[in-house]
């Protein structure tokens, strides 16, 4: 069985009008069955009986860690992340206190290696805390947990906060790869977002990450925001192309006041239009690509060079709560309030409130909020949406006899759908393959909907942000 012609190897098309028409609001899959599905009978012993299972098929593989430090000393008018604005560090050493609890908690039950080849520290904003802090909490992990000389360690940064002092520490303290928050550079756009931000003290905080010796770097950005408009983002992207981040990040700006209470602050006057979000959207693709970016899915570019890059291209690319990754097989365990992780056939995310987080680790509890099972069905349309998000292609033989199923028969439904999209030229079908055509590259979110077993039994959607 050949593959079809890889993706890496064909120009993104981008075709308004059909953006236009498959533009709905859906989830993002960073898992299947997505977040809003968890349901609160998964308690904290589901959780505990995941962790314990992990040793009884040995050798177990390393695994993934997540650690949500929630804290922010101002406030960004777009963000939607859980978040707490402070400035006081009386907060964040508490927690840093309950969140060793936490670890103890769930490395009573774990089974198997403590052994971990990959962490991210999310937010809110890791960079909140205090050098010492950091160290602290270095110290706490590498305690209980061995961190593999080979593996990859990142962390989010606002390099407002950030001084040279810091970016060496995090270097000696085993990071290697950093992801900083940019959104755009124009000064208007800025001051409509609370996030004033200048190119120099990005560039200063990247220029002294590679003197530390930092092998990955990527910046995020953001299309959709107040103020924004062609010729200011072409501006942004001429910065960033010079500054040469490894990877990039361009997310499209969900508008949901109702949701995220910061964002009442924005005046939807100053939105840009849903035609002038797709220019910047193409624009920023053609740039991109143009400076060498490979467009890995979705909102993603990287360098050919970068790992994210290569892992696609040798079909090890994976997708995970923090987006793209290529440790696929990696359990996820994930400490703090919100913090989402995975472990076996089974997803689990914490409370989401301070209170109620050292509630449930002062009663010694895991503070477990909800979570989910998987049923041999979700395993199948989990692995199929990760190979459509991953590699825009679908083997249909492969998953026959890994599930043991008839693939036409079981998704006679979804077949017919896609049909639909096959007219329009978004994928190809044939009897082993379905290929995302370069029109669907930018719509996979779409033709990965099809097979969500359950969007077809809500087609309540608004909860969603659009797929461009």
């Amino acid at each position: 069985m050949h593959s079809p012609k890889t993706m890496n190897d064909q120009e993104i098309a981008f075709d308004r009008e059909l953006i236009r028409r498959f533009d709905v609001n859906g989830p993002r899959y960073t898992s299947y069955p997505t977040a809003d599905r968890f349901v609160e009978g998964f308690t904290a012993d589901y959780y505990v009986h995941w962790l314990g299972r992990r040793g009884e098929v040995p050798p177990s593989r390393p695994l993934s860690l997540y650690v949500h430090i929630p804290f922010c000393p101002t406030i960004c008018y777009y963000c939607a992340c859980n978040k707490i604005i402070t400035k006081d560090h009386g907060r964040s050493a508490k927690y840093l206190t309950y969140l060793g609890r936490e670890m103890d908690l769930a490395l009573a039950a774990l089974g198997g290696t403590r052994e971990v080849i990959q962490m991210h520290w999310g937010g809110g904003s890791p960079s909140f805390l205090a050098d010492d802090e950091m160290r602290h909490l270095m110290d706490m992990i590498r305690s209980r947990f061995q961190l593999l000389p080979e593996g990859e360690y990142s962390i989010e940064i606002d390099p407002r906060k950030v001084k040279g002092a810091t970016v060496a520490l995090l270097a000696e303290l085993g990071f290697n790869r950093m992801s900083i928050g940019v959104q755009d550079f124009a000064p208007e756009v800025q001051q409509a977002v609370n996030r004033i931000q200048s190119l120099e003290e990005t560039r200063r905080v990247m220029d002294t990450a590679r003197e530390c010796g930092f092998k990955s770097l990527a910046v995020d950005l953001i299309y959709g925001l107040p103020k924004q408009n062609v010729i200011g983002f072409n501006h942004t992207l001429d910065e960033v192309i010079k500054l040469g981040p490894d990877r990039l990040s361009i997310y499209s700006y969900a508008h949901v006041p109702n949701q995220a209470k910061p964002q009442r602050r924005i005046s939807e006057a100053d939105l840009p239009t849903a035609d002038e979000r797709l220019q910047i959207l193409q624009l920023a693709i053609r740039r991109l690509t143009d400076a060498g970016y490979v467009f890995i899915g979705m909102d993603h570019f990287a360098k050919p060079t970068d790992e994210l890059a290569i892992a696609q291209r040798q079909g090890r690319l994976h997708r995970n709560f923090q987006g793209y990754s290529t440790h696929a097989e990696a359990d996820l365990m994930a400490f703090g309030v919100s913090a989402i992780g995975k472990i076996g056939p089974s997803h689990v995310q914490n409370v989401r409130t301070l209170n109620d987080y050292y509630d449930r680790l002062d009663r010694g509890i895991l503070p477990v909020l909800r979570g989910i099972q998987l049923t041999p069905d979700d395993l199948l349309r989990r692995s199929i949406i990760q190979a459509l998000m991953c590699h825009f292609t679908l083997p249909i033989e492969s998953f026959e006899l890994a599930h043991l199923i008839n693939f036409k028969s079981y998704f006679a439904t979804e077949l017919a759908d896609l049909a639909v999209m096959e007219k329009d030229g978004l994928v190809t079908m044939t009897d082993q393959w379905i290929t995302v055509n370069p029109p669907g590259r930018l719509l996979v979110r779409a033709i990965a909907m099809v097979f969500d077993r359950y969007l077809r039994f809500d087609r309540e959607r608004i909860r969603y942000s659009k797929v461009i």
